[in-house]
């Protein structure tokens, strides 16, 4: 070949080489968070540093949403419209970016506490909008908005969520609880402990230690404010000191601490360490709980790669724990994605086969793969 010819193609070759990988390459200062679940975990990419304004789609949306560029968005569409557009909205975007999964949920909270401000405090008027997005974010956020004002919560909280008491809803009351006793648990306890049946009882602490362990996962000034001299001595307080009917939930939601407190998005290797975390649960009984928060937070916070969720929860040395972890991550997908399908897509994206039964029976699947 020519030398003036082969100059021109090397040419040619590296400008579009330059070109693509202008076209890959995140340049927001937030993509190093925002996009770990696209990253191999422990790769030199997940650590890259990169720096410069982030490149905007053709309908002007940036190409990786933050918490902060998403919530803006809604936030301006609900003024904008109502409810109802900004949660489809919000539908549509975690459905098309799955990693946006990790923070929808406290956005949803915000925007359920702006409609009881919007249409001052007609609860039905707004509950009316589909809500179920994002584990229906927006009714816990509306729930907790009403107790929060309310001058009787006492009473109130078992008016709210009447006649259906639906699951949901109880859970919002138990987030709720907290924002009303400015997070002190046993007092939220004393107004979970007001619903008469057990059940609702289970349901609202639920959301009350969810409310405890992750205020708001991707809001660094709400983190949960337990006590270090307390976590020194028993790393999974409080829950060993709770009722019996509160501790499933306490341990259940615990890992969201941990996880957070771990730098999750920037350590993926925690995920694992999390689970040998758990194991301080097993002379109380709850590490199998533990061991399934731990499975719901690691798909909650993975949503676009499934397998390798499942390959966090096979690191446990027992198996026990890997079942009780393979359940989480069922329970989780299955709560973001509501249609009946939705188990039999996670476990089908399973190459471990252990795995992939636990995931099978959790979801009531046949243990013959289809």
């Amino acid at each position: 070949m020519q030398p003036r010819v082969f100059a021109i193609l090397t040419a040619l070759l590296l400008g579009v080489l330059g070109l693509g990988s202008v076209a890959v390459t995140d340049w927001s200062p937030a993509a190093a968070t925002a996009t770990q679940a696209a990253v191999a975990p422990g790769s030199a990419g997940a650590r890259l540093a990169v720096t410069g304004p982030a490149s905007a789609t053709p309908t002007g949306d940036p190409a990786v949403w933050t918490r902060s560029t998403l919530r803006n968005k809604l936030m301006a569409e609900m003024d904008a419209t109502d409810p109802g557009v900004a949660l489809a909205d919000l539908d549509k975007i975690t459905k098309e970016k799955p990693y946006t999964v990790r923070f929808c949920h406290p956005i949803a909270h915000e925007l359920g506490h702006a409609a009881v401000k919007r249409f001052n405090a007609d609860f039905q008027k707004v509950i009316s909008f589909p809500h179920e997005t994002c584990a229906a974010g927006y009714l816990h956020g509306a729930v907790e908005e009403m107790l929060n004002a309310s001058t009787q919560p006492e009473t109130d909280l078992l008016k709210l969520c009447a006649p259906k008491n639906a699951g949901p809803c109880i859970h919002g009351v138990g987030h709720g609880t907290m924002f009303v006793v400015k997070q002190d648990v046993a007092k939220a306890r004393d107004l979970c402990n007001k619903f008469p049946s057990e059940q609702n009882r289970i349901r609202c602490s639920e959301g009350l230690f969810m409310q405890l362990f992750g205020p708001d996962e991707e809001d660094e000034q709400a983190k949960a404010n337990l006590p270090a001299d307390k976590l020194a001595q028993d790393p999974l307080y409080p829950c060993k000191d709770q009722p019996a009917l509160f501790q499933s939930a306490c341990y259940f939601y615990a890992p969201t601490f941990y996880l957070s407190s771990h730098d999750y998005p920037n350590h993926p290797e925690v995920y694992a360490e999390a689970l040998k975390w758990c194991l301080n649960g097993k002379a109380d009984g709850g590490a199998v709980d533990c061991s399934r928060g731990v499975g719901s937070r690691t798909m909650k916070y993975n949503l676009d790669r499934e397998d390798w969720a499942a390959e966090q929860c096979a690191t446990a040395a027992d198996g026990w724990q890997r079942k009780a972890c393979a359940e989480g991550l069922v329970s989780y997908y299955t709560v973001n994605y509501t249609d009946g399908g939705a188990a039999g897509r996670l476990c089908a994206k399973i190459t471990n086969k252990e795995m992939q039964g636990y995931c099978r029976s959790a979801g009531g699947l046949s243990s013959t793969l289809d």
